[in-house]
């Protein structure tokens, strides 16, 4: 298999982003057919995914092996896991981690953080949990999507 290799997602990442996105959307919309989820499936629309990737405060990684986009995060404001997609075919592959440690990296190195958040759908929950987080409250339902919001307190050597 390829070597996974990330970099910083550009404008002609969006549409690719945004099909991922979309591919795996349903691990977020309380109902199948993302009924309820419009305004959640709109944010992935190419045009939208293109004005957060050139958005300061966004920072995009994608990963790639070979041609094939197998992945994508976003933290917004250096604190917030805004996105964390992962094609189905490389889920349980380490992709999500080598991402998420990736992008971690990336808000440490732009300023001090305390802590990350995300409102993780309740499919990827133990991904987080293994990579630190906690939820911060229960399961929430609005909007037409489900999620768990949780956070990572960051010290010298937590969630590592």
């Amino acid at each position: 298999m390829e070597t996974l290799v990330i970099r910083r997602a550009g404008i002609e990442d969006a549409a690719g982003i945004s099909a991922l996105a979309t591919s795996v959307a349903h691990y977020f919309t309380i109902s199948p057919d993302g009924e309820g989820a419009e305004s959640f499936l709109a944010s992935l629309s190419p045009d939208s995914i293109a004005g957060y990737v050139s958005s300061p405060r966004y920072q995009y990684l994608a990963a790639y092996r070979g041609e094939q986009l197998a992945g994508v995060v976003a933290v917004r404001d250096h604190a917030h896991v805004f996105h964390l997609f992962v094609a189905p075919r490389y889920h349980r592959a380490g992709v999500a981690k080598q991402l998420w440690q990736a992008a971690r990296a990336a808000a440490q190195g732009a300023g001090k953080v305390r802590e990350f958040t995300v409102n993780s759908s309740p499919f990827a929950t133990a991904v987080y949990e293994r990579f630190g987080f906690e939820a911060v409250g229960p399961r929430a339902e609005t909007k037409g999507i489900a999620y768990v919001p949780m956070r990572l307190i960051v010290g010298d050597d937590a969630g590592a």
